[in-house]
């Protein structure tokens, strides 16, 4: 957790610094206890890495496209010329993922999780796919994970800006 601390404090200050008064002082101490509530539950003090990695990719501004590669290459094993991701991979992914909505009580069982993997795996013989699998499952958007592009959605309509008048 104190890795984390670290690295959060110097994410928010580079943005304090990029946008100046646009960062809470307190934006990385919030962001921490986020991922603290989030994944580390039995107060162990220890959260994964990727875990928070995955939240932080999940939660950021970026586009949908770009957090479905970041997703990849964080989870993904290299296997020679090509990285894979791996159905145990995939299924901490989504283990990770799903702790977002399960902060506000959205949450959905294990159950889940397995059927999202099987499916992301349908027609596939091999113990892991390539990233353009990975990407053509998520585009799909599988229930698991509906909150994510229909959070992006919500966040890209905030600029939209349309020049009508109203009587």
């Amino acid at each position: 957790i104190q890795q984390i601390s670290r690295m959060l404090t110097k994410l928010f200050q580079r943005a304090r610094f990029e946008k100046p008064g646009q960062v809470d002082p307190r934006a990385a101490e919030f962001t921490l206890s986020l991922l603290v509530t989030m994944y580390d539950r039995s107060g162990t003090g220890y959260v994964k890495i990727r875990s928070a990695a995955a939240a932080l990719i999940a939660l950021s501004g970026d586009m949908l496209l770009a957090k479905y590669r970041a997703f990849f290459q964080f989870y993904a094993v290299p296997d020679g010329k090509v990285a894979l991701i791996t159905r145990s991979a995939l299924r901490s992914l989504l283990t990770d993922l799903n702790q977002i909505p399960a902060i506000v009580g959205e949450s959905c069982t294990l159950s889940c999780v397995e059927i999202a993997t099987h499916d992301c795996f349908h027609g596939v013989l091999n113990s892991a796919i390539v990233e353009e699998k990975f990407l053509s499952w998520l585009r799909s958007e599988p229930a698991l994970l509906l909150w994510l592009p229909t959070c992006y959605r919500l966040s890209a309509t905030e600029t939209v800006a349309h020049q009508a008048r109203c009587r």
